[in-house]
């Protein structure tokens, strides 16, 4: 039985990152002789203060409390075969304890999944940036044995201190998403997905959004899946609050999904994952040309490309007006995840990754 200890910031099943990049390949290495232990930082109470303004008491007890939570990880980390992290040990910019776990002489496996080594801040947290210092990602990418990344541009990045870079994307339970049979509806609905942390992205595509309204009126509706709220009573934008139980029917009211990014550098590590899910479920997608996104997309075919206002404003009239072509794009969006980007199109290579550190 080979053991792992997963250093992750949030419990299972919170974190889109940690369930699309660890989690679900989690059943699978148990099926194949791994023993998984999974230390999260962050318990549901912490979250309810950790990413609001202020309450620095709460997040002086917070702080104290998990680094205490990983101290004991360093000392247990002798008893495992492998130390996975997700993005970093501690939300803090030191790397004492990625070093720490190091020492045990247990292989590091490092994953991350977006431009750590850029500095960003949740709004939330903005007045405790100076305790943040992203370039510590270089430093933990060198200390690590392995290093996993979700595209070419993270690994690119990634292998200026470490030759040992392997690409696994971002992954989609196509036996979770599934897609349902749409029943007749008098609008067709556009709808996005995402956190706090990617709100201002959607913010980007609201003046098209207006202009379709304008245009379409009452045939048209909007909704954000998110756990925060946004007001855009010009549009009647419908806010669902994310949650785990519901999320597969809450996305499957989507008839049109929408993932606009700006052409940043921390944009084009994003690893398509809104877009992925609209796809796996039939819905098709139309994203930003950003990043992964140009690997994911063949503009056209499974989904669609837009960048200036004007090309968001005419791709989603084409859609709208065309409930067949949503279909076909759908469908093909859909074969697209399957073939690969699925958890079953990875899977194995995942695991050998693992087989090989642990040779």
């Amino acid at each position: 039985m080979k053991r792992i200890l997963y250093i992750v910031p949030h419990r299972p099943n919170r974190s889109p990152g940690q369930r699309f990049r660890c989690e679900h390949f989690i059943p699978f290495l148990q099926k194949n002789g791994y023993e998984i232990t999974y230390s999260h930082l962050l318990t549901e109470w912490d979250d309810k203060y950790y990413y609001q303004p202020k309450r620095y008491l709460i997040k002086t007890f917070i702080f104290c409390k998990t680094f205490l939570h990983r101290c004991f990880d360093v000392l247990r980390a002798r008893k495992y075969d492998a130390i996975f992290i997700y993005r970093e040990a501690f939300m803090i910019g030191t790397t004492l304890f990625e070093r720490g776990l190091a020492k045990s002489n247990k292989p590091l496996i490092f994953d991350f999944d977006d431009s750590i080594w850029i500095q960003d801040i949740s709004e939330g947290n903005k007045n405790l940036s100076w305790m943040k210092r992203a370039s510590k990602t270089d430093e933990i990418i060198a200390l690590s044995k392995l290093v996993i990344v979700g595209n070419q541009y993270l690994a690119d990045h990634a292998r200026q201190f470490n030759s040992n870079v392997a690409i696994i994307p971002t992954t989609i339970d196509t036996d979770y998403h599934k897609p349902a049979e749409k029943l007749p509806h008098d609008t067709v609905c556009i709808g996005w997905t995402g956190s706090e942390t990617t709100i201002r992205h959607f913010k980007l595509i609201i003046p098209v959004l207006k202009r379709i309204k304008e245009k379409y009126g009452d045939k048209v509706s909007f909704i954000q899946i998110s756990n925060i709220t946004s007001e855009c009573p010009e549009i009647g934008l419908e806010t669902i609050v994310w949650n785990a139980q519901d999320e597969i029917t809450q996305l499957q009211r989507i008839d049109i999904g929408i993932m606009p990014l700006p052409d940043d550098a921390w944009a084009k590590g994003k690893c398509g994952f809104k877009g992925l899910q609209y796809m796996a479920l039939e819905i098709p997608t139309i994203m930003s040309p950003v990043g992964v996104n140009t690997e994911i997309i063949d503009d056209g075919k499974n989904g669609f490309f837009a960048t200036t206002d004007d090309e968001w404003f005419d791709v989603l009239c084409k859609l709208i007006d065309n409930e067949q072509l949503r279909k076909s794009i759908g469908k093909e969006g859909r074969k697209t995840i399957v073939e690969r980007y699925s958890v079953n199109s990875q899977k194995e290579k995942y695991l050998s990754l693992f087989e090989k550190i642990l040779e």
